[in-house]
């Protein structure tokens, strides 16, 4: 087994390259690969004044753990959806067990059933993959969103991630190759096979993809992309909308129809927006079937403030791909003693636990799909669509780490310094940021300083009491 050489801590340099490349810092993990060549790890250095879990954590030295050539490791390429990828599936137990080329060769061409025979996926690694006929992906995008998710405390369930780059010579034989052959022939995989192709072409040669820092290190022994591993149920049209209108800005505004997003807009106070905002999206046969009648209020406050989380970081990240890509895990709450109480639920089947009195089922959100930000060639449809206008309630813990941040920008401060030299962004991708950053703040705080906001979405409070008294916050000055 490949062992990892050393771990260290990387020194952050303020100098923003030319383009994206490879130049993020963290705490890196080194392998050799067996062509002798050395691939990293890199755990991305904390964002000041964020909040990490130890669940965060826990993941991120796991992935980093992952030697990618172990004889309980095995590598197949991701052939379903649009973008390619590669899955990293656990091999100590099952019909394959320390056969890495038996899993590669019977049990990869089985797609997503690939995880039934072995002891399930270990990770998930996504490229950069922006060549014609392909879908967008930018690998700095997932590192960007789990960081900013956890300085806004947003609870969405963002993924955690870890930077990693691989052999390139290894990917062509162990995934890419693989890919091509077994992809796909319909029209509906015909992004994913353009993608396996592009990469086989790339690994031959780095130079035939542009911009090739975009894929590749600096010295093109290996490509690079993220490591995570995401979980949860597609959200019907209740959070998705119904996308009738189409890809690109049809269907954000079509998102922004849904029952929780409607109540964002509404000028009432909190309980009567909701009911406001269910009564008119439950107009939509579509929005009806899929959410009901009888939605729990509280679903809706819940959904409401992950919606002002989902626009915020979409805005600040030129997010182009939001819309059908929600999920969600459902959760029971209670109340114990007068504290809000949680376990997460059953996905198939009934409950093996009896059900404290009072418990309510809600769908929590995980925000896994965030691949497709922070590059300028994408649509920034939170933004071309107005998102974040028009709206009545808001979280204040979100108000006050916004503004934070736009301080900090404004002052090029740690946060200015930390964004600019951990994720390997070009200097026009990070005064984009900066620029969408300063754009998000100021468009709420118009509505701050006119007396439009209140500040009273807390779901745990409207769960615990029914009701949500808004918090008075510092608008700024005029």
């Amino acid at each position: 087994m490949h062992r990892p050489l050393l771990a260290v801590a990387i020194a952050a340099s303020l100098i923003a390259p030319a383009q994206a490349n490879d130049s993020v810092q963290g705490q890196e993990t080194l392998y050799t690969s067996p062509n002798g060549v050395t691939e990293r790890c890199v755990r991305i250095t904390p964002m000041p004044g964020a909040v990490y879990s130890d669940e965060d954590l826990a993941a991120e030295a796991e992935f980093c753990a992952i030697d990618l050539y172990a004889p309980t490791v095995a590598l197949c390429p991701k052939t379903w959806s649009t973008s390619p990828g590669m899955i990293v599936h656990d091999i100590s137990t099952g019909p394959y067990a320390g056969d890495r080329k038996a899993f590669e060769t019977r049990a990869c061409p089985e797609g997503k059933e690939a995880k039934g025979l072995g002891g399930g996926e270990m990770a998930k690694f996504k490229p950069t993959m922006n060549a014609r006929g392909t879908s967008g992906t930018f690998s700095a995008s997932p590192l960007l969103y789990y960081h900013l998710s956890r300085f806004f405390g947003a609870d969405i369930g963002v993924p955690p991630a870890v930077w990693r780059s691989m052999d390139r010579e290894m990917h062509l034989t162990e995934v890419a190759r693989p890919g091509v052959a077994i992809s796909g022939h319909s029209h509906s995989s015909d992004m994913n096979r353009t993608g396996w192709q592009v990469l086989v072409e790339a690994d031959q040669k780095p130079d035939s993809y542009s911009p090739t820092d975009d894929l590749f290190t600096a010295d093109r022994t290996a490509l690079y992309g993220v490591m995570l591993r995401a979980k949860g149920s597609r959200y019907n049209s209740e959070l998705n909308g119904t996308r009738a209108s189409g890809w690109g800005e049809g269907q954000n505004y079509d998102f922004q129809g849904t029952a929780p997003f409607l109540a964002l807009r509404s000028q009432k106070p909190l309980a009567e927006a909701v009911a406001e905002g269910v009564a008119e999206a439950l107009k939509d046969p579509q929005i009806r079937r899929d959410m009901a009648e009888s939605v729990d209020p509280r679903q809706i406050v819940s959904w409401m403030t992950d919606l002002t989380n989902i626009a915020l970081l979409d805005f600040i990240l030129s997010q182009q791909d939001r819309v059908g890509n929600i999920d969600y895990v459902e959760h029971w709450y209670w109340i114990e003693n007068g504290a809000l109480k949680s376990r997460k639920a059953v996905a198939h089947g009934d409950e093996t636990e009896p059900l404290p009195e009072g418990a309510v089922k809600l769908k929590r959100t995980h925000l896994n799909d965030n691949d497709a930000g922070a590059r300028l060639e994408y649509a920034n449809f939170a933004k071309s669509t107005g998102m974040l206008d028009d709206l009545h309630h808001f979280p204040a813990a979100t108000w006050r780490q916004l503004m934070a941040l736009e301080a900090d920008l404004k002052a090029e401060g740690p946060l200015h310094a930390y964004l600019k030299s951990s994720f390997g962004l070009s200097e026009r991708q990070f005064a984009q940021l900066v620029k969408n950053t300063l754009l998000a703040a100021a468009t709420l705080r118009m509505q701050c300083q006119a007396g439009a906001i209140q500040f009273d979405l807390d779901p745990e409070t409207f769960i615990l009491t029914g009701t949500a008294t808004p918090e008075t916050v510092d608008c700024g000055a005029p």
